[in-house]
């Protein structure tokens, strides 16, 4: 969305990191991330074993309340002050995440997160504006067919993500 973009870009005018936190798996998160600008990435990991293949197995799993632990970590090892951090929804499965920030936002929020939302005095942010990323991103390119199909499955995974924007790029600043 042009919605989500302008927020990566003021947020980073700001001077903030923005962190993606997501359910999705770091393979496909972690470029998605980098496309967008995201200083870092936190995804559920899988195993790979010796022979470089995944082993099925579930090596970190960033859902719900393991969200919020991973976001104090990081505050923590960054010197991030989580009241002045930023958390954007659109599940009520990150609840937890949006509780442990200063400033939670909930965006085409389900109803479950929307009610919370509203209880709390919460922004609600409506994102209507779909932009191909070759208008937002220069230097962005279209992949051969095979690959936008993967590449429309990844962006709605990433869609889903919950974005946290850390208030302070760096420590002891405003």
């Amino acid at each position: 969305y042009d919605e989500a973009a302008s927020l990566i870009e003021e947020h980073h005018a700001a001077g903030r990191d923005v962190v993606i936190v997501s359910t999705s798996g770091a393979e496909v998160v972690e470029p998605i991330g980098e496309l967008l600008g995201a200083d870092r990435v936190v995804a559920t990991r899988m195993v790979v074993g010796e022979d470089g293949c995944f082993t099925g197995e579930v090596e970190y799993y960033a859902y719900g309340p393991t969200k919020a632990e991973a976001i104090r970590e990081l505050a923590a090892s960054e010197g991030y002050d989580l009241d002045r951090c930023y958390a954007y929804s659109d599940s009520a499965t990150d609840l937890p995440m949006l509780r442990t920030v200063g400033h939670p936002h909930a965006v085409n929020p389900d109803r479950a997160l929307r009610r919370e939302a509203l209880a709390r005095g919460w922004p609600v942010l409506e994102f209507r504006h779909p932009v191909p990323l070759k208008k937002r991103l220069p230097g962005f390119s279209v992949p051969p067919r095979p690959a936008l199909v993967a590449a429309a499955a990844i962006g709605a995974a990433a869609a889903t993500a919950g974005l946290v924007w850390y208030a302070n790029r760096r420590r002891g600043t405003a």
